[in-house]
């Protein structure tokens, strides 16, 4: 939205209403999209995806699922409720650019803190408003996710179509060991916010259950609902070795979200293997496709990836429909699996792929999907539930047998 003579005070513009200026996006299909930059001035690239949630940018925006990636969100009006500290996902904002429809500075919301634009360019993260998403999202669709550039500062068409081809591809990309943790952590926080989804607590603020948590870019409220699930965690890099893991003597090893292509994540590979029976094992997203490379499966890439709030998903236990809210561009290939030893939980309603494993006699199962929402509904919390009664099972079993 362009500012007019009525944003002016004294004929000047307020600090959170700039002069627009030009943007561009180029895809590697040929295509140019021109609109208006908002956030940070300057020039990103990516793969370009979509996600198609009605709220919850915030929380898109910092998810470290989306790291090397410009995220273009269906929602037309982004931006009228602003942001808030209590809505990240992760310290900072983690896409590599975002685009939306028509981006919307005056913010209303009790908990607002900062405009999103604001927001955005206080963390140098570069935005394109005012084109055609529909027509991009519709693209993306019938040609796949595919490399661009958004400039706001290079507004040379030949230049940017050069720029996109050097663009890496996001098959054979580790990025799982770029936003992991430094060093190990503690987390303790379940109700830093107190919107936080409630749940019936420990007396005390008991902990019961020691758990490491692998992070290949984990989300806070991940973390929120392991603590409130009465679980004490310890937060490890992506390439903390199973032995270390082991000496700790967990309850269970939980295995997160996080960027980028499963298969060239060997150590992490390699590490889920040593643990494989030795540990009660629950994993989320990348958490997934990590344990079923380790149970020697495949994954593939998907044509544009499921990224949303709002995706289907069906119980095979059940037969129970989930809504749930999705992040990811690869996928487990089922076929692939050893079904003596591995059981399929959860199937795609849209488009029949893999949502779930289990394995038939070792402690380890996973999801496709986001369990913990953030943006996105909660009908598959109780997988949170069916890792502690995991846990509870293995521990009530003598030691030797």
């Amino acid at each position: 939205m362009r500012p007019t003579a009525a944003d002016t005070v004294g004929g000047r513009y307020p600090s959170n209403i700039r002069q627009a200026l030009k943007a561009k996006l180029a895809l590697e299909n040929g295509t140019i999209f021109s609109g208006e930059a908002f956030g940070a001035p300057g020039e990103v690239s990516g793969e370009v995806v979509f996600n198609t949630s009605m709220s919850g940018y915030q929380e898109i925006y910092t998810d470290p699922s989306y790291s090397g990636q410009i995220v273009t969100l269906t929602y037309p009006l982004i931006g009228n409720y602003g942001t808030t500290d209590e809505d990240l996902e992760s310290a900072r904002p983690q896409v590599a650019g975002v685009i939306v429809r028509e981006y919307t500075p005056q913010h209303s919301n009790f908990r607002s803190q900062a405009p999103l634009g604001q927001w955005l360019e206080r963390h140098g993260i570069t935005g394109l408003q005012g084109i055609d998403t529909r027509m991009l999202t519709r693209m993306i669709r019938t040609e796949g996710a595919m490399r661009g550039v958004l400039s706001s500062i290079d507004l040379d068409e030949k230049r940017l179509l050069a720029k996109v081809q050097k663009v890496p591809s996001m098959n054979g990309l580790d990025l799982a060991t770029r936003v992991t943790c430094a060093s190990s952590y503690t987390w303790d926080k379940s109700d830093e916010t107190p919107f936080a989804l409630a749940t019936p607590g420990l007396p005390d603020g008991q902990r019961r259950f020691r758990v490491v948590a692998y992070d290949y870019g984990i989300k806070r409220n991940i973390l929120r609902r392991l603590v409130a699930f009465g679980c004490a965690v310890t937060v490890v890099p992506a390439g903390f070795p199973a032995t270390d893991v082991l000496a700790m003597q967990p309850d269970g090893v939980f295995l997160s979200n996080g960027p980028g292509d499963p298969a060239p994540v060997r150590v992490a590979i390699d590490n889920i293997r040593m643990l494989l029976g030795r540990v009660p094992i629950f994993g989320i997203c990348l958490g997934h496709q990590l344990l079923a490379l380790a149970l020697s499966g495949k994954t593939y890439k998907l044509k544009f990836g499921h990224r949303g709030g709002n995706h289907p998903v069906k119980n095979l236990s059940t037969q129970a429909v989930e809504i749930t809210s999705q992040n990811h561009g690869f996928a487990v290939d089922p076929d692939s699996l050893d079904h003596q030893a591995i059981e399929i939980t959860h199937v795609n309603l849209n488009d029949g792929t893999n949502e779930g494993i289990r394995h038939r006699s070792l402690p380890a199962f996973s999801v496709q999907y986001h369990p913990e929402a953030s943006p996105g509904p909660h009908d598959s919390d109780y997988l949170f539930r069916a890792f502690i009664t995991m846990m509870e099972s293995v521990a009530a079993v003598p030691a030797g047998r």
